[in-house]
């Protein structure tokens, strides 16, 4: 089984004052370079970095020389989550992964360890798997292969694929105890 990682990065991030993709923490690292290392430490064969406000800028943020690393630019970005969602999916629909591992550059507590406990779980083309925190749903999210046509169609605006994992039997991975996945909407 191979896993491809798509990190969601496109938003303008409003509340936050800067799109999320420029982000650095206090000691100088970029979310974006964080973020994709995770996915590959935790064991993602290949991380797909979707972007959208201020591609340009943020595209010198992704780690370079690392083959298994590629961008794209979701030019609706502005409509939501979904346009991102889909513009991952559609770059990992072009490689032989049998899953995808979507992840969101916001989440800077999620390690590498949360990811490998979620891959754990699934991995097969028609598996559903997503951390929890406490309970409450959260990222990354797993989406088996067989699943990417029937989400794409499904998902609109800003929700993502909320309602479809909600409508589908989906693993839930207690991850509370290594990372606490609140997204960060302020610096």
């Amino acid at each position: 089984m191979s896993i491809h990682g798509v990190l969601l990065a496109a938003g303008a991030g409003s509340r936050m004052g800067m799109p999320k993709a420029l982000v650095r923490d206090p000691e100088g690292e970029s979310w974006l370079a964080r973020a994709t290392a995770v996915l590959l430490d935790g064991g993602c064969a290949a991380v797909t970095v979707v972007l959208g406000a201020a591609a340009d800028e943020a595209r010198h943020l992704v780690p370079d020389g690392v083959d298994a690393v590629d961008v794209v630019v979701a030019e609706d970005w502005e409509t939501g989550m979904a346009a991102s969602l889909r513009g991952g999916l559609a770059a990992a629909d072009r490689t032989s992964a049998t899953a995808a591992l979507i992840h969101l550059v916001d989440l800077p507590d999620v390690t590498a360890e949360v990811v490998r406990r979620v891959l754990a779980h699934g991995g097969h083309p028609g598996e559903l798997a997503r951390a929890t925190y406490d309970r409450r749903p959260g990222h990354p999210v797993l989406i088996g292969r067989d699943h990417w046509p029937q989400l794409v169609a499904a998902v609109t605006g800003d929700e993502g694929a909320r309602t479809y994992l909600a409508d589908h039997a989906t693993i839930l991975v207690e991850c509370g105890d290594l990372a606490s996945g609140q997204d960060v909407d302020a610096r």
